[in-house]
């Protein structure tokens, strides 16, 4: 028995880039940052960021081009997959990509300062698959754990 499952909580980096293939299956693609801060030794305060590659198809992709923008803060839940294609030259490269099935808006779009709160909606691939089966977990933790190297 095996998992691939990701689950990243980021801020998309870019607008998505769409594409519609000849049987008229949307994807879209766009860069999603992830940063985790930590205290190290010395007492300074050290972030790092990872940037993710993520693939929606179908609806998902639909759906990312009417709501998803640069900066906006998404949750993702998918799988990895590292593909290898040929660049210009002839060089062989690998490029490691999450696939999405659900995907989650968080907060309100940037520009939009309502103070409604937490303008959020769900969607996933399986359209008729309730919200209450995500489990998400709490991601605001307590401050003290911001020594942690992981």
């Amino acid at each position: 028995m095996s998992v691939n499952k990701v689950i990243l909580v980021g801020n998309v980096g870019k607008d998505p880039e769409i594409r519609h293939l000849d049987s008229g299956v949307a994807v879209a693609n766009f860069p999603l940052a992830t940063s985790e801060t930590y205290t190290a030794k010395n007492g300074e305060k050290v972030t790092t960021t990872e940037w993710h590659n993520i693939v929606l198809w179908r609806g998902l992709a639909d759906v990312a081009e009417k709501y998803v923008t640069k900066g906006r803060q998404l949750y993702i839940e998918g799988r990895i997959r590292t593909r290898s294609y040929d660049d210009k030259d002839g060089n062989k490269r690998y490029t490691t990509e999450i696939y999405g099935d659900v995907m989650q808006l968080l907060g309100s779009a940037p520009g939009n300062q309502s103070s409604g709160g937490g303008n959020s909606s769900n969607t996933s691939q399986q359209a008729s698959a309730p919200s209450s089966q995500v489990n998400e977990p709490d991601f605001n933790e307590p401050e003290g754990d911001e020594d942690l190297p992981f």
